[in-house]
C-alpha cells in the first residue's frame, strides 16, 4: 500500500533536509515535494495533493500564516506548523491553530541528536494522528474583528443577576441519587442553522464518504474506535435552547466578582485552541462564574493562547499564576509545564500550580484539575471535555459525577478535530450533554443561569 504523502515547507534547505529525514524514518510516509516559501507551498499543495503538510512560520515572499489561510481555503488538509519558542513565534502559532492548522511542533533548536530525535518522535506522532483522523467537520473561521452584541434574551437574563445568592448545600444522598440518574443526551449538528460565511470546506484530503486507504500496520498508531450510539436526543425544549448560538458583548466585564456559586472547568488538547476560541469568545461579559481551562500545550505557548483569547473575549482571560485569587468572570489557562488545581483558604478560592509528575502523559492534566474540584460540593461545578487525543479527563469526570457535579458536557464527534478525550468520557457514561462545538457555550450559560 502506498505511503502517505507529505509536503515539507521551510525557507532553510538545511531544515527541509532535517525534517524530511525525520519523516521518512517511518515507512508509512514519503516526501512528495518540498517548498522554500509560502507561495511555493500553496502551488505545491495544488499540484501534488499531499495528505499532510509541515509548514514553517517565518518565510520570505509569503509567510506560514498567509500560506495556511490559502491552503485551508482552496485545498484543506492537515497542516502541522513548525514553531520557534520566541514570543512572536508562540503568538503566531496560536493564530495558526485558530486559522485551521491541525497542530504544531517545536523546531529543533540545534543539531544535537537528542533534541532532533525528540522533535522527530513528536512530529511522527502528530502526522499519524493527522492522516488517520477523518476531517468531516467544518473549520471555524476566526475573524480579526471584535465581538458582536449580546443576544437580547440572554442579556436580559444576565441583567437580572445582581449578587450571587448564598448556596445551600444539597444532602449527599440527593447528590448521589442525581449522579446515578444521569442519562446521556446528544444534540445533532444543525447544518441548516449555520451561516455559510462562517464555514470553510471540511479538512480532509478525499471527497466526503471516501475512506482513506490504510497504510501498513504500525504498533505506534493509536486505535481509532467508533463511538457508541447515543441513547436518546435532547427534549425539544432543551434542543431549542441549546441550538441558539450565543453572541457576546464587545466590552469586557467591568469588575470580576469574588463571590460565586458556579464554576466551569474545561479540558482539551489537539484542536483545542480553535475550540476554546469558539466557546470562550461566546460567553457573555456578565458570566457569573470563573472558568478554569487545561489545554495540553508546552510552556510559553499557553501565555500566547491566553493573550489571544483575551483579545476576542468579553471575559478577562489570563495564564494562571500561583496563589492567584479565583474570581467570577475570569478565565484561567493552566500554564504549560504545571498542573493547575483549585484550593481554598479562609478568604475564598485560589489557584495552585504544581510540578508533580505527568498524568496521562501530560502536565497540565485535565484529570488533575477535575479531581481538585471534588471536595468543593458547596460549588455547582460544570465539567467540559472537548477535542483531543487520549483519555485525559475521563477519570476525573467520573469522580466529579460521583461527588454530585451539576452538569457535564462533551464535544460531539461531528466537530472534534480528534475524537479521543470526549469519546472516552462519553462511552464510559459520565456525560449529560454531547454537543457540537457551536452549541457548547450556550449550554454552559444555560446550565449556570437556570
Amino acid at each position: 500500500m502506498a505511503p502517505y504523502r507529505v509536503l515539507v515547507v521551510d525557507d532553510s534547505a538545511f531544515m527541509r533536509k532535517i525534517i524530511s529525514d525525520l519523516i521518512v524514518q517511518d515507512p508509512q510516509f514519503t516526501i512528495v515535494a518540498t517548498a522554500g516559501n509560502g507561495k511555493e507551498a500553496v502551488e505545491a499543495v495544488a499540484e501534488w495533493k499531499p495528505d499532510a503538510v509541515t509548514l514553517d512560520l517565518e518565510m520570505p515572499l509569503m509567510n506560514g500564516i498567509e500560506a495556511l489561510q490559502l491552503i485551508m481555503k482552496s485545498n484543506p488538509i492537515p497542516v502541522i506548523m513548525l514553531s520557534g519558542i520566541s514570543e512572536d513565534n508562540t503568538r503566531e502559532t496560536i493564530k495558526a491553530l485558530q486559522f485551521g492548522a491541525f497542530d504544531f511542533i517545536r523546531k529543533p533548536s540545534s543539531a544535537v541528536s537528542n533534541d532532533i530525535n525528540q522533535v522527530g518522535e513528536n512530529l511522527l506522532e502528530k502526522l499519524r494522528i493527522a492522516v488517520l483522523t477523518k476531517r468531516h467537520q467544518p473549520v471555524i473561521t476566526i475573524k480579526e474583528t471584535g465581538a458582536a452584541a449580546v443576544n437580547e434574551i440572554e442579556q436580559s437574563r444576565l441583567s437580572e443577576i445582581e449578587e450571587p445568592q448564598k448556596h445551600e448545600d444539597k444532602p449527599l444522598a440527593t447528590q448521589e441519587a442525581k449522579a446515578k440518574e444521569r442519562k446521556k443526551t446528544i444534540l445533532p449538528l444543525v447544518k441548516d442553522k449555520q451561516p455559510m460565511q462562517q464555514m470553510t470546506p471540511p479538512l480532509h484530503t478525499k471527497p466526503r464518504g471516501y475512506e482513506l486507504e490504510p497504510a501498513a500496520p504500525s504498533s505506534s498508531i493509536p486505535a481509532i474506535v467508533p463511538r457508541k450510539q447515543a441513547t436518546r436526543d435532547l427534549p425539544r425544549e432543551q434542543t431549542r435552547q441549546a441550538a441558539v448560538p450565543l453572541s457576546i458583548s464587545s466590552q469586557k466585564a467591568k469588575e470580576p466578582v469574588a463571590s460565586f456559586r458556579h464554576l466551569v472547568a474545561i479540558g482539551t488538547s489537539t484542536g483545542g485552541p480553535r475550540a476554546l476560541h469558539q466557546v470562550i469568545s461566546s460567553l457573555p461579559a456578565a458570566f457569573p462564574a470563573p472558568v478554569l481551562v487545561v489545554q495540553h500545550m508546552p510552556p510559553k505557548f499557553t501565555k500566547s493562547l491566553a493573550q489571544r483569547l483575551d483579545s476576542f473575549s468579553a471575559l478577562r482571560v489570563v495564564e494562571a499564576e500561583q496563589g492567584e485569587r479565583v474570581l467570577a468572570g475570569v478565565v484561567y489557562i493552566a500554564p504549560g509545564g504545571y498542573h493547575m488545581e483549585l484550593v481554598k483558604d479562609a478568604s475564598g478560592y485560589l489557584i495552585s500550580l504544581t510540578e508533580q509528575p505527568q498524568r496521562n502523559g501530560h502536565r497540565p492534566s485535565v484529570d488533575v484539575l477535575f479531581e481538585s474540584l471534588i471536595p468543593y460540593r458547596d460549588l455547582k461545578r460544570h465539567a467540559v471535555i472537548m477535542t483531543g487525543m487520549g483519555s485525559d479527563g475521563a477519570k476525573g469526570m467520573k469522580q466529579l459525577v460521583d461527588s454530585g457535579i451539576e452538569s457535564t458536557i462533551a464535544e460531539s464527534e461531528e466537530t472534534c478535530v480528534v475524537y479521543g478525550m470526549p469519546r472516552s468520557a462519553i462511552e464510559a457514561g459520565y456525560v449529560d450533554n454531547v454537543l457540537p462545538l457551536q452549541h457548547i457555550a450556550s449550554q454552559i450559560v444555560h446550565a449556570v443561569l437556570k
